[in-house]
Parts: C-alpha cells; sequence; structure tokens
C-alpha cells in the first residue's frame, strides 16, 4: 500500500550534509524533512567559556506612514517559529543577535560558536508549497564577530592559507561532532551528521560577510548574490544590512537567493510549483519520489525550430537553410518620421515597467513535450505550441513595428511562431489560420508561472511602494515620485526597497532567459548533458513568454495610436521614443473624459506593463544619430528626462532583453 504524504519529504532519503557552500548546492539535493517547530527544540548550548553579555538587535522599524502604505506584511518576528537568517555581532563587548528570540553562543571561542549552530537553532527557510522543501537557515557573521572568534578579516588568498583555514575550522567543528564544506569560501556549511556524537542532526549556511567579493572566481560566483544583498548604502559590507534583506527576500518570495538571479528564478519556480512529490510505501516504510501533475519533465525534448541557438538541430537546420523559431523582443526598429513628427523639438522615451511579468501571470505555456501536427486545427490559441504560418500578404498598421518580428520589418516568408503570435494577428489583423500547415504543439497546455509571477510581483511592488510608487498614483504624482526614488539617503528601508527591487526585476529576466541557457563557459558535450538534458532547458517557453511580451506591448502601442494617432517611430526591446512638443510624456496619455488613464493603452506608473519617463531627447539629436544610421535609443543615457544633457553614452544603453547567456542578463523590462 501506497499513501501521499506532500507535506513531509523522507528525512532518511536526504544527504545527511551538504559539501559546497554554493547558496544553491542545498536545494538541488535530494528534500529532506520539514521539521515542525515542535521537532527542533531551542537546546542549551553546552558548557563552554564564559559567555559575554548578550544583547539583541531588532530589526529596524519602518515608519507609520510607510506601514499604511506597503502591501500586507510577512508575519512579525514575535510570532515566527522559524526564521531564515540572523547576524552574529558584537556590541558592548558581549554577543549581539538581530532576531531576539535566537539565543547567544555561551562562549566566545570557534568551538563555542560550533556547538551553538549544532544545538538546532530555530534558522529554516520555510517552504513556499506543502509538497516542497525548505531550506537551511543562514548565520551571517560581522566584521566584529569574525574579530572575536579568531578569525581572519579577510579571506585568505593563497591556497596553503585557504588550507590552514580550513583546518582550523574543522578541527573546532569536530570537538562538538560537527564537519564543515570541503571548500571555504564567502559562503559555507557547517553540519551535523544523523548519529553523530554531540547533538542532533543540523545543517546550517554561514556566510561571512566581511568575505563576500573576495577569493577566487568560484568562490565569487557562489555568494555573488549574497554581496548586493549585503552592501549598504555607504558602500560597506555589512552582515546586519544582508540578514534584514535576506528576510524581507525570502518573505516576499517564499524562497532564498541562490548562487545568481537566473538560478534563483528556477529554484523559486521549484518552490512555488513543486516538480517532485514523495510517497511512502506504508507496507515496506520506503520512500519513492515521482514527478507531480503538470510538472515539466527532465530530458532533451527540444525540437528543431525551437531547441535554442547552441543545440546541434539548431544548427543542422540553418546548415540548410531552414527557419528557426525567431520569437525575441524588438531590437533596433525605426522608421523615418512623418510631416508632424518632424516639426515636434522633442522626443520622448517611456519604457515598460516589468514587461515580462505583465503576461506571465495567466499565459499558458507548453508543458508537455511538442509533437508535430500536419494541417492542425487552430482552437482559439488555448493549445501553446510552434505555428507555421505566413503573413506576408497580411496588412498591418504602417506606423507600428511589425507585430510578429523583432526587426519590426514585414516577414518575407513562412516562419515559426509562437501561439500569442499567431494568435493576436488573427484577432487583429484578421490572418487565416486554416493556411497553417504544420505545428509542433504541446500535448499539456497550462499556466506555469502563475505562482511563480504572483511572488516576484508582490515582492516588485512592496519594494516599490517603499520607494514611494505605487498603484493609482496620478501621471504627475508618479513623475515627481519616481524622479527621486533612488535618492535613499541614510533611509535604510528605502535603500533596502530599491536593492531588493533591483533583484526581483533581475530574477525575473534572469529566469526567462535561463529557459534556453546557452552556458557559454562549457563545452559542447558537458552542456548537451547538464543543461540541454535538464528539466529547466525549454527555449520553446522563453520564445512563448517573450512573444507574449512583445504582443502585449504592440497591443498598447496599437490602442493609443487609435486613440490620439501617436506611434513611436523607434522602439528597442521595451523603450519607446516618441516624437512630442514638450520634454514630458504627459501629451502621449489617453484619457477617458474623467482624466484617468485608458485600459490597455499607454500609461504611467510602476505597476507591470506600465510605463515609465526614460529620456528626453532634442529632435535635432535624433535625426542625426539617425543619419549616421545609429539607433535613437543610444542617446537614451545622454538625455535626462528634463532634456538635459548627462554625458557619453553609459555601457548597456542599449537596454536590455532575458537573454540566453549562463549568467543574469541586464535591462530595464
Amino acid at each position: 500500500m501506497v499513501t501521499r504524504q506532500p507535506t513531509q519529504a523522507p528525512a532518511d532519503q536526504a544527504p545527511t550534509a551538504p559539501v559546497a557552500p554554493a547558496p544553491v548546492a542545498a536545494e538541488q539535493a535530494a528534500p529532506a524533512a520539514a521539521a515542525p517547530a515542535s521537532s527542533a527544540p531551542v537546546r542549551p548550548a553546552p558548557a563552554a567559556s564564559p559567555a559575554p553579555s548578550v544583547k539583541t538587535r531588532p530589526a529596524t522599524a519602518r515608519t507609520a506612514a510607510r506601514q499604511a502604505a506597503a502591501l500586507p506584511a510577512a508575519p512579525s518576528a514575535a510570532a515566527a517559529r522559524w526564521w531564515p537568517a540572523v547576524a552574529l555581532d558584537i556590541a558592548d563587548g558581549g554577543w549581539a543577535l538581530d532576531v531576539p528570540q535566537i539565543p547567544a553562543p555561551a562562549g566566545t571561542k570557534l568551538g563555542d560558536w560550533f556547538a551553538w549552530l549544532g544545538t538546532g537553532l530555530p534558522l529554516r527557510v520555510e517552504r513556499a508549497h506543502p509538497a516542497g522543501r525548505g531550506g537551511d537557515g543562514m548565520v551571517c557573521l560581522t566584521a566584529a564577530a569574525l574579530g572575536q572568534l579568531g578569525l581572519p578579516a579577510t579571506l585568505p588568498g593563497t591556497e596553503k592559507a585557504l588550507a590552514t583555514l580550513h583546518t582550523k575550522l574543522a578541527k573546532a567543528a569536530a570537538t562538538v561532532g560537527m564537519e564543515i564544506s570541503d571548500q571555504i569560501g564567502p559562503s559555507f556549511h557547517a553540519f551535523r551528521r544523523a548519529g553523530s556524537a554531540g547533538g542532533p542532526k543540523t545543517s546550517v549556511r554561514v556566510t561571512v560577510a566581511p568575505w563576500l567579493g573576495q577569493g577566487d572566481g568560484r568562490q565569487q560566483a557562489v555568494s555573488s548574490l549574497a554581496t548586493p544583498l549585503a552592501t549598504a548604502p555607504d558602500g560597506t559590507r555589512d552582515g546586519l544590512t544582508l540578514t534584514r534583506r535576506y528576510r524581507a527576500f525570502t518573505a516576499d518570495l517564499g524562497a532564498a537567493p541562490g548562487a545568481t538571479t537566473a538560478s534563483t528564478a528556477m529554484l523559486l519556480l521549484d518552490a512555488v510549483r513543486p516538480r517532485v512529490e514523495w510517497v511512502k510505501d506504508e507496507t515496506t516504510g520506503e520512500w519513492s519520489s515521482h514527478l507531480r501533475e503538470g510538472a515539466l519533465p527532465s530530458g532533451d525534448l527540444c525540437v528543431p525550430p525551437a531547441a535554442g541557438a547552441r543545440h546541434p538541430l539548431t544548427r543542422e537546420l540553418l546548415s540548410r537553410g531552414e527557419a528557426v523559431c525567431e520569437e525575441e523582443d524588438y531590437k533596433w526598429w525605426a522608421r523615418e518620421l512623418t510631416g508632424q513628427e518632424a516639426v515636434r523639438p522633442w522626443v520622448v522615451a517611456v519604457d515598460v515597467c516589468a514587461s515580462y511579468l505583465s503576461v506571465t501571470d495567466s499565459l499558458r505555456l507548453p508543458v508537455g513535450p511538442l509533437e508535430r501536427v500536419e494541417n492542425p486545427a487552430w482552437d482559439g490559441g488555448k493549445t501553446a505550441g510552434l505555428w507555421w504560418a505566413d503573413f506576408t500578404t497580411t496588412a498591418v498598421d504602417e506606423l507600428l513595428p511589425h507585430p510578429a518580428t523583432f526587426h519590426g520589418r514585414p516577414p518575407t516568408g513562412p516562419g515559426w511562431y509562437a501561439t500569442p503570435t499567431v494568435a493576436y494577428m488573427i484577432t487583429t489583423y484578421g490572418f487565416d489560420p486554416s493556411t497553417i500547415s504544420v505545428a509542433d504543439l504541446s500535448a499539456h497546455t497550462a499556466p506555469l508561472l502563475k505562482e511563480w509571477t504572483g511572488r516576484l510581483r508582490g515582492g516588485y511592488k512592496r519594494a516599490y511602494t517603499e520607494l514611494g510608487l505605487m498603484d493609482g498614483q496620478a501621471p504627475e504624482e508618479f513623475l515627481a515620485a519616481y524622479a527621486v526614488h533612488k535618492d535613499v539617503g541614510t533611509d535604510p528601508v528605502r535603500a533596502d526597497a530599491l536593492v531588493l527591487a533591483g533583484l526581483y526585476k533581475n530574477i525575473y529576466k534572469g529566469g526567462i532567459g535561463k529557459w534556453a541557457d546557452s552556458a557559454r563557459h562549457l563545452d559542447d558535450q558537458v552542456w548537451l548533458e547538464k543543461v540541454a538534458a535538464a528539466w529547466s532547458y525549454r527555449p520553446e517557453l522563453r520564445f512563448h513568454i517573450i512573444a507574449a511580451a512583445r504582443i502585449a506591448a504592440h497591443r498598447r502601442l496599437r490602442k493609443t495610436l487609435l486613440l490620439t494617432g501617436r506611434a513611436p517611430f523607434a522602439v528597442n526591446v521595451d523603450s519607446y521614443l516618441y516624437a512630442a512638443d514638450a520634454p514630458s510624456p504627459l501629451e502621449l496619455l489617453p484619457v477617458k473624459d474623467d482624466g484617468t488613464p485608458v485600459p490597455g493603452a499607454l500609461r504611467l506608473g510602476i505597476a507591470p506593463g506600465s510605463h515609465k519617463h526614460e529620456s528626453s531627447i532634442p529632435l535635432e539629436a535624433a535625426v542625426e544619430a539617425m543619419e549616421r544610421r545609429e539607433h535613437p535609443s543610444k542617446l537614451v543615457h545622454r538625455y535626462a528626462t528634463d532634456g538635459t544633457p548627462i554625458g557619453q553614452e553609459q555601457p548597456g544603453a542599449d537596454g536590455g532583453a532575458a537573454g540566453t547567456g549562463n549568467d543574469d542578463e541586464e535591462g530595464d523590462n
């Protein structure tokens, strides 16, 4: 007899200890049991050297005004059973912890510290889904705590010195039955195996704030996301700042940060929509796992038109001169100015906020493998997949970029298009779906990213609310608030919110790029085995998301054009350049009779799919750039929103999109 146990994974199936310091390592291991609070009491540390007096550092309180404006907050520290992170610091000659409910070490020696780590501290990242798994809690050492424990202020730079430090830590850990990761860096694990002397089985992540950003490439890579979380407004790396932001991060997303924003996106998806469910055979007592219904399967499931740039299937198709799917963000589209546009003195650039998050909540994605279908029947866009369609004779709006191509020019022949593009061409421009002769369609279509989007949108909106940007603001109010939202001064709440908002944006962008990860640091064979065969390699999902975001943008541009007669003359990614009479986007906004924004058209705001004012450029400068055959969007970072020159073009001025590299993509969409 087999009993499903979606809320408890088998503890004895979990690895006895993590073996690498990477923040992702524990999450990639087999699930361990998420024990209830009662099963992990806080035990007193064993007798040790005399303990100094204990101080507590409560987390920075928010002002009443911000509390009123903020979204619903996570449970208070006093009500929590588990905490994801705690900082160990020194104040007034004694230990100081920024979570008062967690007891301090009993002494000041290294062995005392390891004994404390092994007492069953209430540190854990709680699971976000009943069938999911939690993660190890984190203890962060500040510079003062590092000195108190007799550890170096900087991470040793030679292999010999690093080995000496590892030996010192390992010997101290062994005195209380603890072990540490095989390699030491800014982040590592301390753990005790089941059955070892000294106390209960436990595992804790240790992060040393002053060491962040130090060490070799691997050591820096595994803690790269912790570095911005630990960086205070003055540029120092502070343990108290790290744990405060870490707790906010896990409260918002329900998952701990991974090594990079891209890997964090996949950890988040697995946390809120677990792929695996564990079941127990009551006869044998053995546990086994299976994929949950609707989970993405592992294995190389690519089809030739959508296998990704690095895949052999794509190379073979291109070598034969055949087409592949090219659903991408708009890139470098521009047209000639109309007569009315040419006499306006300004160019106003507006940028879409969180364009991908504006579509992923309900977007139906191809969860199952794609299967070739001849003469497919169109079902109104309910089935996700790729369709061989010819839009060359379908008339579209001449003042706008073509909705079906990334370059914005009309297609020159048939091609492979994702369902969102085909549906839009049918409903908006009258394309005949009966002309589609072949398609690669998914046997299972579902809104795969619904929960993932909800977590990210919630964190994104909460962070921006702290910065004075929220839904429902009038255009003038939003413009004024956005102009100063990065001026955080010495306010830790605003500084934290600014950092977290940036991380959340990079997580959703990096995650969408991760679906077609080219992992350029790996050779071809390793890439095929480790990346292309993973459940997280699904280029067709990326094509659907980007197609949906591009189509949503085109729909807004088209509605604005129909209502106001105004259209952008240049587009790059999600940056739109309009000719204007003043250096302000207000004249571009369609409004109803009562002055409120028209739904589905150009509107200002921080909500996903709304727009912000990016720059105002003298029209003459934009015309000169186009005469030099340069795209005018390259001027965006040379001019402020009032049209004042601000210097030379900055790196990354061409915007950013959900790319396919091995790391996180930058940009503002």
